[in-house]
């Protein structure tokens, strides 16, 4: 064999080994990124814009629970019933859900614990700003027996709609795991809940 023949044969060699391992790495790539919920990433995470489905709501909200460093109640999670407007306005504090495309809540088995996490996807041209803004304002932080929420937020991540209410540690542990996994966010909408003392615990005024 001629020795420029052999030469032809190791480049091509290189070549075709070269070719193998980037394919290898792009398609790694492509398995990493599709782990988890569907979140697009685009240098920096972006919000969740592929959520197409209740379920992968729900995997959304599985990641913000693994990213919570805190104790947290045992919670059952399920999906709003968007057609029975006493629970639409229980849950999210909407008047009607008109403007969801579907929702999920999470609360705990016992009702006498204060907690609540409500995640919605809106409608297309919805402004989920909007919808985040009204649900702080409409949701009752006082719905359980003898109990109230410390602490609500509320925000959005491009049509996704997040709102958690309970104590105040609970709610800053989860509030921050969401929005570490999503990355952007819409405006912050908080509410911070006093306990009221009755009238005869007050101070005294003076004589």
């Amino acid at each position: 064999m001629k020795k420029s023949t052999k030469i032809i044969i190791i480049v091509v060699a290189i070549i075709a080994i070269i070719a193998v391992v980037a394919a290898v790495v792009i398609m790694n790539k492509k398995t990493s990124n599709n782990n988890g919920a569907n979140i697009t990433q685009t240098g920096s995470i972006n919000g969740p814009q592929e959520v197409n489905t209740v379920e992968d709501l729900s995997k959304l909200l599985n990641q913000v629970y693994a990213g919570v460093t805190t104790d947290i109640y045992n919670v059952e999670t399920q999906t709003i019933d968007l057609t029975n407007e006493t629970s639409v306005k229980s849950y999210t504090g909407l008047e009607n859900a008109q403007n969801l495309e579907f929702a999920i809540v999470s609360e705990p088995l016992i009702n006498a614990q204060a907690y609540s996490l409500v995640m919605a996807k809106v409608k297309d041209d919805v402004d989920a700003n909007d919808v985040a803004k009204a649900m702080a304002e409409g949701v009752d932080t006082r719905k359980w027996i003898c109990v109230s929420a410390e602490k609500l937020y509320a925000t959005n991540s491009g049509n996704i709609v997040f709102l958690i209410m309970t104590n105040e540690e609970m709610a800053n542990n989860i509030y921050k795991s969401f929005k570490d996994i999503v990355g952007t966010i819409g405006n912050e909408y908080e509410k911070t809940e006093r306990e009221e003392l009755p009238p005869d615990m007050g101070i005294p005024a003076p004589q």
